[in-house]
Formats: C-alpha cells, sequence, structure tokens
C-alpha cells in the first residue's frame, strides 16, 4: 500500500531516497512480527485498494498475458484452482433429432466434438424431457463471463484513447440481454430453442412481429420500449458457454464464432447512453429534482416520473404491459426529450 499514490505529488513532503540528514524521524512499527519504519499515516479507502489489485491484474495480463495475469493474483493470495474438470453429460438421444445440427453448426461456422453441448445450450427451463436432463443455465452463467471479459478486451484493445467511463459505457452498451435478443433473432437462432411454454411462444411471437421496429430504433437495445424474451439473448450466452468447454477451454474460438453473431458491435459513433443512467447524471449534474411513483397491478404497469428543471415541471406517465424497468426506461427517454425540447426552444427564444 506504500506505493499508492492518492495525492498529487508535493516537492516540499519528498525525501532523497537514502537520505541521511536527520531532518525527519522514523517511528518504528511492528505489524505480524516484523519491523518496520514510518515517516507518517495517511488513509487508503478500501475500494482504492482493491482498484489498485485490479489495475495490477489488468497490467500483468496485458503484458505478460493470462498465465503472468493468474501468477500475480496467486501471489497478492486470490487462490484460483483451476484444475479441469470433466464436463459430464448423459444423453440417451441422438443430438440430431432434436436440433439441425449442421445448420446451426453453419451459423456458428463451428463444429462440435460433442453436439450434445449444442442441446444442452437451446434447452429452456421448461423442456423437461428424461432424454434432456439439463437445461442451457449452466453453460449460460459460462457464456456471459467468457463474453464479458473478450468483449472488454476487444473494447479496451481496439480504443486505446478511451477513458474509463466511456468504456464502461461502451461495454455495458455491447454486453446486455437486449443486444443479445436482436442478434439472436437477426441470425434465426429462436428457431432453434427447445422449450414448452405457451407463455414464452407468445412472448417470442410478439417480438418478432415489432422486430423490424425495434431493430430501426436501436442498434444496442437501451431504446426498445418492450420487454424481450430473455430467453433469446440467454442462448448467446449458452452457445459461447458451449463452444468454450467443447474447444478444450479456447477463447478465441469463442471469439471467432460469436462475434460475427453480434456485428455491427458498439463504435464511439453509434453509442447511446443508457436513458436512466444519462437523467440521472444530467439532474444531479444540474441540481433538478426527480420525483417517481410505479404500481404493478394484474400485469400492468403504472409508472409516473416528474423533473422539476429551473422552475419547469417535466413530466410522463406510463402505463402499459411491460415490465417495471422497461417502463422506467421509457419515461426517462421521454423525460429527456422534454428537457432537450424545452433547453432548444429556449435557445431560440
Amino acid at each position: 500500500m506504500g506505493f499508492i499514490r492518492n495525492d498529487p505529488f508535493d516537492p516540499q513532503t519528498w525525501t532523497i531516497p537514502g537520505d541521511k540528514s536527520g531532518n525527519f524521524k522514523l517511528e518504528e512499527l511492528s505489524i505480524k512480527g516484523k519491523k518496520f519504519y514510518s515517516r507518517g499515516k495517511r488513509k487508503l479507502k478500501r475500494k482504492i485498494i482493491a482498484d489498485v489489485v485490479e489495475a495490477l491484474i489488468g497490467a500483468f495480463l496485458i503484458t505478460g498475458g493470462e498465465k503472468a495475469a493468474l501468477l500475480f493474483m496467486d501471489w497478492v493470495g486470490i487462490k484460483v484452482n483451476f484444475n479441469k474438470i470433466p464436463y459430464e453429460r448423459h444423453f440417451d438421444v441422438h443430438p440430431e433429432k432434436l436440433v439441425n445440427v449442421s445448420l446451426l453448426e453453419s451459423k456458428l461456422k463451428y463444429s462440435f466434438q460433442d453436439r450434445s453441448l449444442l442441446v444442452e445450450a437451446l434447452t429452456h427451463g421448461s423442456y423437461m424431457l428424461p432424454e434432456v436432463p439439463r437445461c442451457y443455465q449452466r453453460l449460460e452463467f459460462l457464456g456471459d463471463s467468457i463474453l464479458d471479459y473478450l468483449i472488454t478486451r476487444h473494447l479496451y484493445n481496439k480504443y486505446p484513447g478511451m477513458t474509463p467511463g466511456q468504456l464502461t459505457d461502451m461495454r455495458s452498451a455491447s454486453v446486455n440481454n437486449n443486444f443479445y435478443v436482436r442478434s439472436s433473432i437477426k441470425h434465426g437462432l429462436h428457431k432453434h430453442v427447445l422449450h414448452t411454454s405457451q407463455k414464452l411462444h407468445k412472448h417470442i411471437a410478439i417480438t418478432l412481429d415489432n422486430f423490424d421496429k425495434l431493430s430501426s430504433s436501436s442498434a444496442f437495445g437501451y431504446e426498445s420500449e418492450t420487454s424481450l424474451p430473455k430467453v433469446l439473448g440467454d442462448v448467446i450466452e449458452s452457445l459461447g458457454g458451449a463452444i468454450l468447454v467443447d474447444s478444450g477451454y479456447n477463447k478465441e474460438v469463442v471469439w471467432q464464432s460469436i462475434r460475427p453473431l453480434l456485428e455491427p458491435l458498439v463504435t464511439p459513433q453509434t453509442l447511446k447512453l443508457d436513458p436512466v443512467r444519462e437523467l440521472n447524471e444530467l439532474c444531479q449534474k444540474r441540481s433538478y429534482v426527480i420525483q417517481k411513483a410505479v404500481s404493478c397491478d394484474d400485469g400492468v404497469t403504472n409508472y409516473r416520473m416528474e423533473v422539476e428543471a429551473d422552475g419547469v415541471i417535466h413530466q410522463y406517465e406510463y402505463i402499459g404491459p411491460a415490465l417495471k424497468d422497461t417502463a422506467k426506461k421509457i419515461a426517462c427517454k421521454e423525460i429527456l426529450n422534454s428537457l432537450k425540447e424545452g433547453e432548444l426552444e429556449g435557445r431560440q427564444v
């Protein structure tokens, strides 16, 4: 922790290394039986220390690769056991009888050694058959992590001039379920999901009917005004997890296969901020007052939002079938539009 700099450099408090003039005192400290000598004390927040550890892991990863990063983590006490455990499945039927293996492998540009992984990656929890004992959730968990890492690495390397905040915004736009849902539908993966849920079937049908409108409104999911079927985004992640396991945990193979499904990826020119975050940051910056009220009754969401900006009230009320988070997003987007229109009118006057 002594190497962490959380204050600007001050020449007046700097001590020349090896100075023996005696112009300063050293305090002898005993920590865990070891002697240390300190010239002073300072307070560091836990988050600062944690951030520095994460930054050092990133530095080792960039300069020395994953092995170097893992060795550093082990050295600082973050012990992770990476012994490979066999991923066992027991399928009593041929995968070709459940999914169109050849078509899916063509879409993914990847040939599975164990095709039962492909079946598992496309099996919804409602598809309860003895011969398919496991749904996609475990592979989704794995794929979620690996795609987050791969997309983050891609953005970091491609845009070296971006600030941490900009990189975070770009990653959020690229790693979200609505964006994955659009990618899934665009490449026809919704046709291959194994499920027996009438509710899900209806939800997918409604989404498909509005897909052209959804696609034209936004490329990355923040402006969707309907709740999209989460399962369609999940299968992008579960397929990534399936390819990772099948390829012997080769991340580059996963990226080569999944990246074409996600194109076009976000760029600084196409980036749109999450309206909820954008409104909160704007109100915080300008000291605007936000008031909101929400209720859900019998599948109908009522979300009312009001923002007082420089004495002017901007309000919007959503009443409809959307989930609470989607209703909030719609309300924030409408309030933002109202605020921007008000600013434009003010300039014209």
